[in-house]
Parts: structure tokens; sequence; C-alpha cells
């Protein structure tokens, strides 16, 4: 009795095993099923994030995210294809092949400890194709600057400049230059041509003409320009360039990161996001800086109570994460630009409580042309899940030539030269100054009002290639001039070209009562007779 049952045992354990893990089985199927799910999840969360990074535009990731069913992102793929396809009649897509070519090109040239692709040249390469001409310096060594970079001899990093002869967007002959300051092979996209000089900041070493002959000083040079950036006498008898001014390059720059124009539009986009309630407050401010005729700089500055964040604490760092997403569009509802990113806030158990009573402040840089437009922006609590919105409407002006006019008169929490600054800077670059702008408009009265205007149409004396301008700061109590700085001989000016004057100025509010206050900021043109004035309100507080 005891053997039959022990053999009914052993023949139902073999049947269960059988059961439950040979092919075709429940659980197996089961199994395969989960490893076919995660194996698709997989593929297109690479096909998103690295495959076609530097091409899809915010709309096509918009509709893409928002797509639930294997099938439905399968079709969305074979449309992105299908909708750059130069010749869609023939069963081959010359635009993909070609891609896909550039891919591991870059992957096998530019690789140095991570993959080409992600290197700026590999992103580069894999947007615009090869350049058409590419000056290399491997080893870097003994280099004699162009006469647009101030002529002289000098000693650079490794380099290289690639030269395209147009680009559709960007412009003709285009000139990007890479450079790698750690000797590592990994080549950064570098917006001065000083960034690749080995002696910048060596005293007596590596100077340019002018330098030389004791009519510049190095300590003059701007990090972002080439050349003295106050001085227009100077730069115009370099012969600099109209490409080589700071705001051309920083236009380029920001045009370079754009993803490439589609030719092929068939796929049509709305997106709409409704939200009825706000557990997230937060201000927001826009300003606008003349880049060209037709093109407009638009920084977007976003500023939180840290109070109202939820931090999380992991391991011995509090940790509090914003999504943060926003979209322009026009008034024919045309989504003309969009953003998203993750604004992170850390403090460690230390600084934690002191962090609380501190604020987090973000800024995305737009680019588009003068017109009405609306600017919708969504920020989410990760932590919360508290959503928080803003509706606003973005009149970009538009500035004409002859007439003097100036960008939107910005008070900050704080001006710096990027010279004086020991790491890169990501946020608040404005040329060659990082700008914080105080959104609130809310300054301790222990503080200075700091003050950033740039000036359009300055005319400029043809002796000397210098503007002549009188510029009148005045704070202001109701009707009443509390304070005012006459600057006649143009000391607050910090930059100019024969497109633009930037003024840089700081008003002490030591002196003055907790309240409420106007900045009026009047500048007049001693060459043309022609003025402008400028206000913006805020506040002290003890």
């Amino acid at each position: 009795m005891g053997t039959e049952r022990r053999a009914i045992n052993f023949s139902l354990l073999i049947f269960l095993l059988i059961f439950f893990f040979l092919p075709g089985t429940p659980a197996s199927v089961d199994n395969k099923k989960d490893k076919r799910e995660d194996s698709a999840e997989e593929y297109f969360r690479k096909w998103l994030s690295e495959d076609v990074v530097y091409i899809i535009t915010p709309e096509e990731r918009s509709v893409f995210n928002a797509l639930t069913t294997p099938e439905e992102r399968q079709k969305f793929i074979e449309q992105f294809w299908l909708r750059r396809d130069p010749t869609a009649s023939t069963s081959i897509n010359e635009f993909k092949e070609e891609y896909y070519r550039r891919i591991a090109y870059v992957n096998e040239r530019f690789g140095s400890g991570r993959p080409g692709w992600k290197s700026d040249r590999g992103r580069t390469y894999i947007t615009f194709g090869p350049p058409d001409e590419i000056e290399s310096h491997p080893a870097g060594g003994s280099y004699q600057r162009k006469p647009w970079e101030g002529g002289g001899t000098t000693s650079t990093y490794p380099f290289e400049v690639w030269r395209y002869r147009h680009i559709s967007g960007i412009g003709s002959d285009v000139e990007i230059e890479f450079v790698d300051p750690s000797w590592s092979g990994e080549y950064r996209m570098a917006l001065s041509p000083e960034e690749k000089d080995a002696l910048l900041h060596v005293p007596g070493a590596g100077l340019k003409t002018m330098e030389e002959l004791g009519m510049a000083s190095k300590l003059d040079r701007s990090a972002f320009s080439p050349g003295n950036a106050n001085d227009a006498a100077y730069s115009a008898r370099m012969g600099m360039r109209a490409k080589d001014m700071p705001f051309a390059r920083l236009e380029q720059y920001f045009a370079l990161q754009r993803p490439p124009e589609i030719k092929f539009k068939d796929l049509k986009t709305a997106v709409e996001t409704h939200v009825t309630y706000n557990l997230l407050p937060f201000r927001m401010s826009t300003d606008f800086i003349r880049l060209g005729p037709d093109r407009i700089l638009v920084p977007i500055t976003l500023e939180i109570e840290n109070g109202h964040l939820q931090f999380k604490k992991e391991l011995d760092v509090y940790r509090g994460i914003i999504n943060a997403y926003g979209i322009v569009t026009a008034l024919n509802g045309r989504v003309v630009a969009e953003f998203e990113d993750v604004i992170s806030t850390n403090y460690t158990e230390v600084n934690y409580p002191a962090g609380r009573l501190q604020k987090s402040i973000y800024q995305k840089v737009l680019m588009f042309q003068p017109g009405l437009y609306k600017l919708d922006v969504i920020l989410k609590d990760v932590n919360s899940g508290n959503l928080g919105s803003s509706q606003s409407r973005l009149t970009a002006p538009r500035y004409g030539e002859g007439q003097l006019a100036s960008s939107s008169l910005i008070l900050a929490r704080s001006i710096q030269p990027l010279s004086e600054l020991p790491n890169a800077v990501e946020m608040f670059v404005l040329g060659n100054m990082k700008v914080v702008p105080n959104v609130e408009g809310n300054f301790p009265r222990r503080d200075r009002l700091e003050i950033y205007l740039q000036v359009y149409n300055a005319a400029l004396d043809q002796s000397t290639l210098q503007p002549s301008l009188e510029v009148e700061y005045a704070v202001l109590k109701g009707d009443q001039v509390i304070k005012k700085i006459d600057d006649i001989k143009g000391s607050s000016v910090e930059f100019f070209s024969d497109e633009r004057v930037v003024l840089v100025q700081q008003v002490s509010l030591a002196d003055l009562e907790v309240g409420d206050y106007r900045l009026k900021v009047t500048v007049r043109d001693h060459i043309n007779g022609s003025t402008l004035t400028r206000e913006a309100r805020f506040k002290v507080h003890a």
C-alpha cells in the first residue's frame, strides 16, 4: 500500500512538471508573453531615446509617448520614416539607410569612453551629415590665429573646425568648432574661439597682435567673443566677421540643437492640456532679446518656493523633483516651440531646513519670429503629484531698422561675466554674461538692484566707431524721484557693436525704505538725437 501511494505521488509530480513547464502550458505561455512585452518595451525605449533622439520633433515625441499599444507604436515608427523618405514610390528609404550609416560611422570614429553618437561631433554628423571641409588639429600645439581671431601665436588644445556650405534652416558658410580641453578625445562644441586657447589664463602668454603692440589688454578679453568685446573699433580693425559676433554664434549654437526640418509633412498633431486645479504655485517671467530682423530670443524663467515641494530622502540627501512642460502656439494653433525638462533640487541633511526656505529657479531659452503667441506651462511635483499651470500671452516685438529700440528691462538677482565663472554655465546666458532674473521683483535692502538692458540701432560715431549714449537710471516711489544715477560718459556700457549696446548697472538699495518702487531707464542717443524709455516695478523688503 505504501509503495503504491509513493508511485501515485511520483506520477502526480511528473504530471505537474509536464503541465506547468512544457511548451504550451499556461505557466510557460505567461513567461514568454512577459518576455515578449519586456523586449518590445525595450525596443521602443531605445528607438526613442537613442536611434532618433536628434531628429524627432517635440510634437512627434509627445504623440509617440501618448500611444499605448505596441501595434500603434510600430505603426507610428513606419510613418515616421515614411515622412522623411525622399522617394516614397521606391522600396528603399534612402533617408533611413543613410541615417543608420551615420550612426555606425560616428560610433566607430568618435567614441571616447562613451558611444560616439552621444558626442557633440556625433550629434552634428548624424543630424547634418559629413561636413564639406574639416580643419583638424588633433595634437593642438602652436597655432597662428586667423585675422578675424585677432592674429598672433598661441598654443591650443586639440580642436577641429567643421565647415558646411549650407545647412537648411541655419544658413550658408556654417563653421562649427569642436575643442578637446581635457585631451581625452571628447571634443565639445565651442561657443567661442577662445575655448581652444590653452594659454588663455596664462598672463603675458599667447598674446594677440593688438595686445603685443600694447593697444589692447589680455585682461579685457571676453570669454565668449573673439577680440576685445568692449572695443568696436578694435573689432573693426581686426576684420572680425559678422558670424563671429557673440550673438551670431549664440544663435547658431541654439539652431544646431534643433531637430532638422521635415520636408514631407503629412501628420497633423494637436496637443491640448486642461488643468482645473493649481496645487503647485510658481512665478514666471518672459523677456525678449533681439537676435536679428526676424529672430527673437525669449528667456522663460520659472521660480518655485521650495516650501511648496515635497522632498524625498534618499540616503543622506533630500531630493525634490519637478517635471516641466511648456508649449508655445501661434494664433492659428501652429506649435512654434515646445520643451520639457526635469528640475531637481537636492539638499544634504544639514542644509535641508534652510533649503526649504529657499527657491528653485529654472530657465528655458526659446527662439522664434516676431508675433503674437500663447504660452502654456505645466509643472508637476513628482513626489506629491501636485500640478501647477500658467497660460499667458507673448508679444514678441518686431524691431525696425534705424529706430532706437531695446530689449526687455531685466532686473536681476545677479549679473556676472562668464570669464569670471569657474565652470561652464548652462542657463541664464546672454552673450558673454550670466544674467539671473529676479522673477518676483522683490529685493532685500542688503542687496543691489542689478540692471540689464540691450539697446538696438544706436548710431556709431564714424571717426571713433563708438556710440554716444547718455543713460539715466531713476528710482521712483509713486511720481517722486527718490534716487537717480546719470551716466553721461557711458560707464554702464558693457559691450557694443553695430547691432547692439549692452547696458549693465547696479543701484544700492540700502538707503531705500521698505515698499514698492519703479525703475525708469532713459537712453539718449547724442548722435541721432533719439530717446527711449523703459520701466520696471520692484519691491524692497527688510
